[in-house]
C-alpha cells in the first residue's frame, strides 16, 4: 500500500476505533504541500466533520508562539535572557525555594532563560508538592473568576506564580511547569502592550494566521472543534471542563492570555509559523526572525544536570529541550522514525507540530482530546510519515 494511503488509514482507523472524534493532518515539504487529510468529526454530537479550517485549541503548542515572541524581542534589542524576571515582574522580588522541606532564599534569582527552558522551578498543578498544591489553587482561582467581575489578568497570574515558593533552585533541573505563562508577561511588560495586541502586530497579521487568537468571536464558533475524554469502555465523552485557566467555549476575550496554553489556530495558520521558522525567518518575502534568532532558537540544548530531569519525565530519549521545543540531537536513541535536529512541541489536546530542516519537511496534526500529548496514534503516524520521505 501507498505510503500516503496507509497514513489515511491509519487516521480513519483511529476515528473508527475512537482514539479521536476527528483529526487532521498537514505534510509540507521543500515548501510545497505533500499531504493533507481529515477524518472524523469536530462535533460527534451534530455529525458534524472535521473540516481545513477547523480551529483547534493548542495548549501547550502555545509555547513555541510564546517563545517566537521573546526571540523577536531579544533581536530587537530589548530583552535579555539572563534579566531576573523581577526585573519585569515585581511578585518575583522576594522568591522563595523549597529546600529539604524548608523555605529558603534561592541562590540566585530565576532569569528568562530559566523559563524558556523549564528550568525556573516554577511548576505546574498535579505535582504532589507545596509548589504544586499552590498551582493547582492558583489555576483554580484563575477559572474560578473567568466570568466574574473580577478575573485574574496576565500579569496577575505571573505576580502570582512568583509569590509560590519554587519546586527547585533555578538553573538546577527541568520540570514542566508554568514559565510560558510567566514569559507572556515579561514580553507584555517589555513591550508595553498586551501579550495578544503583541503576537497579533509582530506575528499573526504579517503570517496571515487570520484564525489565531485567545478566543473565537460568534462568527468563527461554528468551526471551533469540540473537546472529548476517552473513557476506560474506549467511548468518547464531551469535555467541558476549564484547563489551566482556558475558557472551555473560548466565547470571548479572557484577561488572561495564557503564553502556556491559551492560543486557537488552524491547521494552514500554524502551518505558516512553522514554515516561518523553517525559511530562516522569512514568510512570503516577509522577515519575521532573523536567520541567525531561528537558529538559536532551534537548537538549544539543556546543561547536564537539567537533562536528566527531563530524561526522566518526558518519553524522549534522543531529546533535548530548550525555548518550549524539543529537539532531536540523537535520533538512534528516539522511539520514532526522526531527523537530527527536528524539532518542535505537542498539545494536551493532541494537536503536534514538527519541523525538520534536515528534510525540509513540516508535520502538523490536529485533534482534541484530552490527556493526549504525543501518544501511539501520533507515533504510529511519524512512523509512517518517515518510513516514506525520499
Amino acid at each position: 500500500m501507498h505510503t500516503k494511503a496507509q497514513i489515511k488509514q491509519l487516521i480513519q482507523d483511529a476515528v473508527a476505533e475512537k482514539i479521536t472524534a476527528g483529526c487532521s493532518l498537514l505534510l509540507i515539504q521543500n515548501g510545497c504541500e505533500l499531504l493533507y487529510c481529515e477524518d472524523g468529526y469536530a462535533d460527534l454530537e451534530h455529525q458534524l466533520p472535521i473540516r481545513r479550517n477547523t480551529i483547534y485549541r493548542l495548549y501547550s503548542m502555545t509555547k513555541p508562539v510564546t517563545a517566537a515572541a521573546a526571540m523577536l524581542l531579544m533581536e530587537r534589542g530589548m530583552l535579555d535572557l539572563c534579566s531576573p524576571v523581577s526585573d519585569f515582574l515585581p511578585g518575583f522580588a522576594a522568591q522563595k525555594v523549597w529546600t529539604n522541606g524548608r523555605l529558603t532564599t534561592p541562590k540566585r534569582p530565576v532569569l528568562v532563560k530559566d523559563l524558556l527552558n523549564m528550568t525556573s522551578g516554577l511548576v505546574y498543578s498535579g505535582t504532589d508538592t507545596p509548589s504544586g498544591i499552590a498551582s493547582a489553587r492558583l489555576f483554580e482561582d484563575i477559572s474560578a473568576r473567568l466570568d466574574s467581575d473580577s478575573p485574574l489578568t496576565t500579569l496577575e497570574v505571573a505576580n502570582a506564580l512568583g509569590q509560590i515558593p519554587l519546586s527547585y533552585e533555578p538553573g538546577t533541573w527541568w520540570q514542566y511547569g508554568s514559565s510560558a505563562d510567566v514569559l507572556g508577561a515579561v514580553i507584555e511588560t517589555v513591550s508595553g502592550v498586551s501579550f495578544g495586541k503583541f503576537l497579533k502586530k509582530e506575528f499573526f497579521e504579517p503570517l496571515e494566521m487570520s484564525d489565531t487568537g485567545f478566543w473565537v468571536p460568534s462568527e468563527k464558533q461554528p468551526r471551533l472543534a469540540r473537546v472529548y475524554s476517552r473513557r476506560e469502555n474506549g467511548t468518547l465523552l464531551r469535555y467541558t471542563g476549564c484547563n489551566l485557566g482556558i475558557r472551555n467555549d473560548m466565547s470571548r476575550p479572557n484577561p488572561f492570555e495564557s503564553g502556556g496554553a491559551g492560543l486557537v489556530s488552524t491547521i494552514d495558520d500554524y502551518a505558516h509559523f512553522a514554515q516561518m521558522l523553517l525559511n530562516g525567518g522569512t514568510y512570503r518575502d516577509r522577515r519575521i526572525l532573523s536567520p541567525r534568532t531561528v537558529s538559536y532558537f532551534t537548537q538549544g540544548k539543556l546543561e547536564t544536570v537539567s537533562q536528566q530531569g527531563f530524561s526522566e519525565w518526558l518519553g524522549l530519549p534522543g531529546h533535548t529541550y530548550s525555548n518550549f521545543l524539543r529537539v532531536l540531537l540523537e535520533p538512534g536513541q528516539a522511539l520514532t522514525l526522526g531527523s537530527m535536529g527536528e524539532y518542535g512541541w505537542d498539545g494536551w489536546l493532541g494537536c503536534y507540530f514538527c519541523n525538520c530542516p534536515a528534510d525540509n519537511l513540516t508535520i502538523l496534526m490536529m485533534m482534541q482530546k484530552t490527556d493526549s500529548g504525543t501518544e501511539t496514534f501520533t507515533r504510529k503516524l511519524r512512523n509512517l510519515i518517515f518510513a516514506g520521505l525520499n
